[in-house]
């Protein structure tokens, strides 16, 4: 039978794309793990890494060893799900990664929620955005995720991971104190006549800026986009500022009125989605479902008037 500890070597291997990365993140000698994954391949007797450049890959044995080892760790973390599940009182940690706004307008209610309910719960939060948390989760290094999927642009679906919808933020566009746009009920028009406006956007190659490129491409221009940050509240600063203009969720001002003039997007283009993320096997375990209930709970009580 080969050894399951190993196996997981080879998996984080996958995951983390290098020796260096897999012994930085198990706290390993990087010679420990290239040790441990020669006595992996003598057990399998096939070749189970192959050298690109500096590098090393995956086989395609090795890719077949790691499906199943997926398997066998998801029937684990059920089995971790329903110990908890047998206990009476929910204790441990539950590792949390949640990008900004979601941040800022639901964990901390959620976890007064949590708090209140399961004291000896531990809860670890890291503000993570989702294109760099959802590999983190499948590399074990956080339990759940909070993640968003802005539309036309729908995220990858791995299958070892499943996600459950947690509410639909709405998109605006935010319009600086001193802008005028013209009268119309077009949002189309609206967005256009800001064409020659400076722009704050997230970075490049995140989800949110691949939509907010595509918007304004849609719309006939190119945006001149003077500032980038993954900060939503230095987006809204810039814009109260007349520095630019941006798109905001509206999660941005969690139930607070809005500081500055808000006009609709064109239709199809008027929100996104929300959502937890868990590795398969672990949306049973006690903390992963009081915590996703909290969120809930959270975001209900964020949408009242």
């Amino acid at each position: 039978m080969f050894d399951l500890h190993r196996l997981r070597l080879l998996r984080e291997l996958k995951h983390r794309d290098t020796l260096a990365a897999v012994a930085a993140a198990l706290n390993y000698a990087p010679s420990s793990v290239s040790q441990q994954l020669s006595q992996l391949e003598a057990e399998v007797g096939v070749p189970l890494l192959e050298p690109v450049g500096r590098r090393v890959r995956l086989t395609e044995q090795a890719e077949i060893l790691v499906a199943h080892t997926e398997a066998v760790l998801e029937r684990l973390e059920r089995a971790e799900a329903d110990i908890a599940a047998s206990a009476t009182d929910l204790t441990g940690t539950l590792r949390i990664a949640s990008f900004q706004t979601a941040a800022l307008a639901l964990v901390p209610t959620a976890l007064g929620s949590l708090r209140d309910a399961h004291p000896r719960l531990r809860v670890h939060v890291t503000h993570r955005e989702p294109e760099k948390a959802l590999p983190a989760l499948q590399a074990r290094d956080f339990d759940l995720v909070l993640a968003e999927e802005y539309p036309g642009n729908p995220n990858p679906r791995p299958a070892e991971l499943e996600q459950e919808d947690l509410l639909d933020d709405p998109l605006l566009l935010a319009v600086p104190p001193h802008v005028r746009v013209p009268d119309t009920d077009s949002p189309t028009k609206t967005l256009r006549s800001l064409a020659d406006h400076p722009w704050v956007m997230e970075p490049a190659g995140t989800a949110a800026r691949h939509w907010a490129m595509t918007l304004c491409r849609n719309a006939g221009f190119e945006p001149d986009v003077r500032f980038e940050t993954t900060d939503l509240l230095l987006h809204l600063r810039l814009v109260e500022e007349n520095h630019a203009a941006a798109f905001l969720p509206d999660l941005v001002w969690n139930g607070r009125p809005a500081t500055v003039t808000l006009r609709p997007l064109p239709r199809g283009q008027r929100g996104r989605r929300i959502f937890t993320v868990v590795r398969r096997g672990a949306s049973r375990h006690p903390a992963v479902r009081a915590c996703r209930a909290a969120l809930r709970r959270a975001a209900t009580d964020g949408a009242q008037p």
